[in-house]
């Protein structure tokens, strides 16, 4: 790989440390670097977008980022961590450009990382980089801010900022581009410009940033769309389509702390332990002895993860699709696909459950029950397939207003609390995880009562 040199020489305090991705540099990257390093970005956007949905406050949010940084894009070798933070990012551009809702996403989150970045640099640093955004704008001299200074400290105080000082550093900016102070009424306001405060100039250069990064994003579409789609079929373009819908967290591939479930018990698991959209599956299998196969793959995956053994998966599913299709039909039609996801035919691969990602993605047709409840269902539908989990009416509103922003995730752990009485802090981010969190919740109570009960008839 060729190397990018440090922006910030020893000494030097008043160079940056952000990189304003303008171009994209001339660098040899090895394909497991291109991978791996978009993987570690993305898990830092992730946690961003996680944090920013639960509603983190800015003091928890700027310690997630600052943790999220460091546990994920420090390179082994610290001279190389300003080239996986520029890899990973054009890596993540080609990955997000190709829809308006992946653009729309990362566009979002690049730029909260930025405005974080941006705040911990130093004040020189920070001024140096509004000059390579070309934002020359002098500071208000001492005479003109004497005169204003009773109209800053109004607005200070009134939206409980630091009170501005004698020697403070106020930029006089056109005021539409700082539209987010003028929103909140952040700055005093006089004749079309904004006066903002150093603290402040992290909304001017951000708007700056996001613009920049908009356009770029459409243009690599473009370029994406017309030629490397096709060039790069058979090496990056099916890297570049997966990462978008990458899991990263644990492998449930096999069953962990649960290591199995038998049909006698699958039932009462299902109400109990099951995230919607895998309940959901099982009561419509249940109710019309069939399912199409995007629900076959995406329940039938999800049972061997919680540890459904073959020959009782294959009992299961024939004893529903027999009803239906007869036993001789299943055994022809059926039987192979459900060996062949443990493995037992065809190339011999152990496939995965599906991960809440791949599942939020899929665009189940008419007649299938796949994909995610939170989003493909309506509001009726999902009031009601709330209430049945159990979900009181308080709940059901926060979940349904995490549904109608699109944090389908979230509405799933806001679910997850509700039915279990308990918090979620890291999130629902793969069904076979809400059903192993659940199960140790589920199991842990029963522990407890179990002890209860024997303490009780010991006393006696």
């Amino acid at each position: 790989m060729l190397a990018v040199r440090s922006r910030k020489p020893a000494g030097y305090d008043d160079v940056p440390t952000l990189p304003l991705y303008r171009s994209a540099p001339a660098l040899d990257v090895r394909l497991e670097e291109f991978e791996l390093f978009a993987i570690d970005r993305l898990r830092v956007l992730k946690g961003i977008s996680d944090g920013l949905s639960r509603g983190k406050k800015h003091e928890e949010m700027e310690k997630l980022v600052t943790d999220l940084w460091k546990t994920n894009m420090r390179h082994p070798q610290a001279s190389e961590d300003i080239n996986k933070d520029i890899i990973s990012h054009f890596v993540l551009r080609l990955v997000y450009c190709r829809t308006e809702e992946l653009r729309k996403w990362f566009l979002s989150m690049e730029t909260a990382l930025f405005r974080h970045r941006f705040r911990n640099e130093r004040p020189e640093a920070q001024r140096s980089l509004m000059a390579e955004f070309g934002l020359a704008y002098k500071k208000v001299d001492i005479s003109e801010l004497e005169s204003v200074m009773d109209k800053l400290t109004q607005v200070a105080r009134s939206t409980s900022q630091s009170l501005p000082t004698a020697d403070a550093i106020f930029y006089k900016v056109p005021f539409a581009e700082v539209p987010e102070l003028v929103g909140s009424r952040r700055v005093f306001i006089s004749k079309g410009h904004a006066y903002i405060a150093m603290s402040q100039v992290v909304s001017l250069v951000a708007t700056h940033f996001r613009s920049h990064l908009s356009k770029a994003l459409m243009l690599t579409n473009r370029k994406w769309t017309s030629t490397i789609v096709e060039q790069e079929k058979n090496r990056l373009t099916p890297i570049v389509e997966a990462l978008s819908t990458s899991y990263l967290g644990p492998d449930y591939s096999q069953p962990k702390e649960f290591a199995e479930i038998s049909l006698r018990e699958i039932d009462d698991i299902a109400k109990s332990s099951f995230p919607m959209c895998m309940r959901h599956l099982f009561e419509k299998l249940r109710e019309e002895h069939h399912l199409k196969h995007g629900g076959r793959m995406q329940l039938g995956l999800f049972l061997k993860g919680v540890g459904l053994k073959l020959d009782d998966a294959l009992a299961f599913w024939k004893a529903e699709f027999s009803r239906k299709v007869g036993a001789e039909r299943f055994d022809k039609e059926y039987a192979y696909s459900i060996r062949h996801n443990y493995g037992r035919e065809g190339k011999r691969t152990d496939y995965t459950p599906y991960s809440c990602q791949k599942i939020i993605s899929s665009t189940p047709g008419v007649g299938d029950h796949h994909g995610c409840p939170y989003r493909h269902f309506s509001e009726e539908n999902l009031t009601a397939a709330l209430s049945r989990m159990g979900v009181n009416s308080r709940a059901l509103g926060d979940v349904m207003s995490k549904v109608r922003n699109k944090h389908y995730q979230l509405a799933c752990t806001l679910t997850f609390e509700a039915v279990h009485g308990t918090s979620c802090e890291a999130g629902i981010n793969h069904p076979n995880q809400y059903f192993s969190d659940s199960q140790m919740i589920m199991k842990s109570k029963n522990h407890s009562t179990a002890n209860d009960t024997q303490m009780q008839i010991e006393s006696s």
